[in-house]
């Protein structure tokens, strides 16, 4: 092997801690030098790390207007509990009630009115008011649909701000409209499913519901957009993310760089004061 520090010739059997030609401590002097390329490491990832968090900050709890838009996502998803509409049947030994919303969907389901709901839809004597629950459910769905994009988008917002807040805006418009035409399509379809008289439809306020809350949505995301999001980020923590990827990609060699890597003035008297504090811990200690 040879020395790390000289480069001399170090032959296998000699086992001393010190190199025969200048003396050093090779394990401490290695360990020192992997001490320093680690503390360098530490510096670089440590600035990425902070810069994904500042991001996560800013996409949920960074302002008021990224509380709000927190707040109205659950009231956007609350909003499916209120009835969209549905249909009552009385039939002979039957009587049940489909009601389009979460809790009437899942009593639907456990039920087994739900299963059937296609075999009434065949009925002669039935069938415009089951229709009429067929196009709530649809409706339902593709409101679902757009509350789980927007979730979806919320949650990969803190990966690029502006981008996916603009997706959340937009779906959020797409959620406004299907409210709004649900809502038409129950009240229309409560009067022309009226000449049954084994089922008959009603309509609820669930897509109304659902639009206000899109609507509060999308003016929110609006308002971040033109606010503006991208989190403050610190001068040196871009340098030192810039330069983890140049270390990454085998453009700078770790250990030509200094220690640290960069530092500020602030940066600077808080590690000479911290030093100054263990030194001064470490006199102390001696002295008891």
């Amino acid at each position: 092997m040879k020395c790390p520090k000289c480069g001399g010739e170090i032959p296998f059997y000699n086992l001393k801690p010190n190199c025969m030609h200048c003396g050093v401590n090779i394990m401490f002097y290695t360990q020192n030098e992997g001490l320093s390329r680690d503390a360098k490491r530490t510096e670089l990832e440590g600035a990425a790390a902070r810069m994904i968090i500042a991001r996560v900050k800013a996409a949920f709890i960074g302002s008021k207007l990224a509380i709000a838009r927190l707040v109205l996502i659950f009231v956007s998803i609350a909003a499916l509990l209120v009835p969209f509409g549905g249909v009552s049947f009385n039939i002979s030994f039957f009587s049940e009630t489909l009601s389009v919303g979460i809790i009437g969907i899942i009593k639907a389901v456990t039920g087994g009115l739900l299963l059937n709901i296609f075999d009434f839809l065949k009925s002669s004597l039935l069938g415009s008011a089951v229709l009429a629950a067929v196009i709530d459910l649809v409706c339902f769905a593709v409101i679902v649909v757009i509350i789980a994009l927007i979730l979806l988008f919320y949650f990969l917002s803190f990966v690029n701000l502006t981008k996916f807040t603009k997706l959340i805006k937009n779906t959020s418009l797409g959620g406004i409209i299907a409210g709004v035409l649900a809502q038409t399509a129950c009240v229309i379809i409560k009067f022309t499913a009226s000449g049954s008289e084994l089922a008959s439809a009603y309509f609820g306020f669930g897509g109304l519901a659902c639009a206000a809350a899109f609507f509060a949505l999308f003016l929110i995301n609006r308002a971040m957009l033109k606010k503006g999001i991208e989190p403050g980020y610190s001068e040196n923590d871009i340098k030192r993310r810039e330069m983890l990827r140049l270390v990454r990609s085998g453009e700078v060699n770790l250990d030509d760089l200094p220690l640290p890597v960069f530092e500020s003035e602030e940066e600077r008297k808080e590690r000479l004061s911290a030093l100054y504090e263990a030194l001064k811990a470490e006199e102390e200690g001696k002295e008891l």
